[in-house]
């Protein structure tokens, strides 16, 4: 088989809430077609799949990962991608160059946050579902209660195709809906398996699931929904050219059954994979932009000129980076210069590979249509689309969700700044997904990650790859300092020593300004004693002071500052001279005014299943949060609060574990109000403590 016609190709992602069970799915997939001899196990850290050292470590998977096999002549390109929300991206990634999303649902723990999140990807890309049922050979397992559960959630569109006859331990028996006959699998993990017609009861069953799938199928398609009601049925070769047609068009989600662990039932989800599966035929343009003249264009798959989307980027130390792509139109093959559009480059193609986790089959080109790798692109990167430099577009990226997570790194070896700044640029070119800045204010260097596992994994490839000594801490709160009333204050600034001295007096009054109007400088003066020339002076030292703090280090906001008077020496006034006397003028107006603190408040959105909206109120309210409202959106409900920033370190894991993690959350800064006598006092005898320790700074980490 050559594989090479889009017809013959199924590019398809592998995903699902964490644990569902689609590492072993892959590896039985791997075994039935023969690619590998034996299944291999997540404990031990064997299967083809999750081969990296942090996988391995933790036994989940971490990236996405290409395998490929072939089945009744078609290609198999699937991608294994993590179910953990930290590494939501990755599956992201994958969906966004799928057919179609195979949604791993498993039988004991039911549908998760994963499940959802990714079926609502898929749908935001236009790709069909299939929904496989895996861990089938477990304890208790109520497949019809499941079944209901699924529909209920996703739709009545959702046909099981197979149902289990014997779920529990010993799982190995199917009742096949399409051919109407018990499929009986081997317990030996091989995958083979025999066929037998159904009779008693299990006939009966399948005759009416049978009847339920040809309306089923009918009903996608007016032209056959006209015979059946014409003809009262469809002949079962109608039957069956109309179940592409309806996956396509998701008038019908089939349901299979199967235990990735055991290899049962994966043979039949793979034949009806290769039957009835999308295939890059089914999508014959897709959308792009001109590089020139950012005009909207189409990329067709029968187009000669090569166009290929990278949606991964893999550092690998033994053998170099790897760029996954997939192609859109045209061939490519080694030697070839692709034009790198985002970055405007020209890329030198090397060697050409499919893979299956870290095995590689080197190959001469890549079709439109097939999925593959390319080594060391020198400068081509996640989200890149690499094309003609005369047919230069650029294919719609990613959008990640918001990272919430935040940490601040620590340097522990001096010095290593650009070995950090190197290592994190590196990262961030494979995994777009976290983001990092210095914070000029907090004087921190913040990462933002898409969850704890995530922040976790980013810190130890920092050590372990770039070999950078960092530790995490806390991110430093922005509080802020303001007045509750008026003070004033005259400050006489005098310096007599050799040779020029230095002379101004500065007279200044402060009162409170209205929330979020921040430093209001204005000057009154009469008369001759100040000349105008020193009011930016004053207003200098105003504002310098005003972001070092005076109360407790933070910045000053929502004041208003008047320069009304003040005394100048016709010789030792000078600039230098007024913003002295303006900064400590300042100082004392400030502490004469009932000086306070104030605190950033976020505004959260929470969505929730209902059974757990009493919890997480709860929870919002041992945090100070005041609850702003609550909604409806589908089957989640969706709580809107109001949460001190200071309360919400580590939020996103804490709403995980009280929800099973079902729960998901954004936030966005709201605005300041005032911090409780309790908190700002500790705040200013911290403060104090260490101005007195002589490292005043912004250190505060609450």
């Amino acid at each position: 088989m050559n594989g090479n016609r889009p017809g013959d190709i199924r590019n398809f992602a592998i995903v699902g809430h964490a644990a569902a069970g689609k590492t072993m799915l892959a590896e039985s997939m791997l075994m039935c077609s023969g690619t590998i001899q034996r299944l291999g196990s997540i404990v031990q850290g064997t299967t083809i799949s999750d081969y990296h050292v942090g996988e391995q470590q933790r036994h989940i998977s971490i990236h996405a990962t290409p395998l490929n096999c072939e089945w009744q002549g078609r290609r198999f390109n699937f991608i294994d991608a993590p179910g953990y929300l930290d590494f939501s991206s990755e599956a992201i990634n994958v969906l966004n160059v799928a057919d179609f999303a195979l949604v791993v649902i498993n039988a004991a723990h039911g549908i998760g946050a994963g499940t959802e999140m990714m079926w609502e990807y898929a749908s935001t890309y236009g790709i069909p579902k299939i929904i496989v049922v895996t861990g089938l050979d477990k304890e208790k397992v109520d497949f019809n209660g499941l079944l209901g559960e699924i529909r209920s959630r996703f739709g009545n569109q959702v046909f099981p195709l197979q149902v289990p006859m014997d779920p529990g331990p010993g799982f190995h028996q199917v009742l096949d809906v399409l051919r109407s006959e018990v499929v009986s699998y081997a317990t030996d993990r091989s995958g083979k398996y025999k066929e037998e017609t159904a009779v008693g009861p299990w006939k009966e069953k399948v005759n009416v699931l049978h009847q339920e799938l040809v309306e089923h199928i009918a009903e996608s398609d007016n032209a056959l929904l006209e015979k059946f009601f014409a003809d009262g049925g469809l002949p079962e070769d109608v039957m069956r050219t109309g179940i592409h047609p309806a996956v396509q068009q998701q008038v019908f989600v089939p349901l299979l059954c199967t235990s990735g662990e055991t290899n049962v039932g994966v043979a039949r989800l793979m034949d009806f994979i290769a039957k009835y599966g999308s295939s890059p035929e089914d999508r014959q343009t897709v959308g792009a932009t001109s590089a020139d003249t950012s005009e909207p264009c189409l990329v067709r798959l029968a187009g000669a000129e090569p166009v290929a989307y990278v949606f991964e980027t893999l550092t690998d130390p033994q053998s170099g980076d790897l760029s996954f792509f997939r192609v859109y139109s045209g061939t490519i093959r080694p030697g070839m210069e692709l034009y790198n559009s985002e970055r405007r480059i020209v890329e030198r193609c090397g060697q050409l590979y499919r893979l299956n986790g870290k095995l590689r089959t080197q190959v001469d080109s890549l079709t439109a249509g097939d999925i593959g790798a390319a080594v060391k692109l020198k400068d081509t990167h996640t989200g890149n689309t690499l094309c003609e430099t005369k047919h230069a577009i650029i294919l719609p990226k990613v959008a990640y969700p918001t990272p919430y997570t935040q940490a601040a790194l620590k340097l522990n070896t001096p010095g290593d700044e650009e070995k950090l700044a190197a290592g994190l640029a590196a990262l961030h070119e494979e995994d777009p997904a976290f983001t990092y800045h210095t914070d000029p204010e907090l004087h921190q260097f913040i990462l933002a990650a898409q969850g704890e596992l995530h922040l976790e994994v980013l810190f130890e490839r920092l050590k372990r790859r770039y070999r950078v000594d960092v530790s995490l801490d806390q991110p430093k709160i922005r509080y802020r300092e303001t007045i509750r009333g008026r003070g004033e204050a005259r400050y006489r600034h005098k310096k007599q020593t050799g040779g020029a001295g230095q002379f101004a007096e500065v007279w200044l009054r402060v009162e409170a300004g209205p929330r979020d109007s921040g430093l209001n400088f204005s000057q009154s003066l009469t008369g001759q004693d100040v000349d105008r020339i020193f009011v930016p002076s004053v207003e200098k030292g105003v504002k310098t002071l005003s972001l070092e703090g005076i109360h407790a280090g933070f910045r000053v906001t929502d004041v208003k500052v008047e320069f009304y008077g003040g005394k100048m020496h016709p010789v030792d006034s000078k600039d230098i001279a007024f913003q002295i006397a303006g900064y400590f003028a300042f100082r004392e107006a400030f502490q004469n005014a009932r000086p306070c603190l104030l605190e950033p408040i976020h505004e959260l959105e929470i969505r929730v299943p209902e059974e757990f909206v009493g919890r997480v109120v709860g929870d919002l309210s041992s945090r100070r949060g005041k609850i702003q409202g609550m909604d409806v959106n589908g089957r989640l409900q969706v709580i809107k609060a109001l949460v001190p920033a200071a309360q919400l370190y580590h939020y996103g894991t804490a709403l995980r574990s009280l929800t099973g993690g079902r729960g998901m959350h954004s936030e966005k800064f709201s605005h300041y109000e005032e911090l409780g006598l309790e908190l700002e006092k500790k705040l200013v005898a911290e403060y104090q403590a260490a101005r007195a320790a002589g490292t005043a700074g912004h250190n505060h980490t609450h």
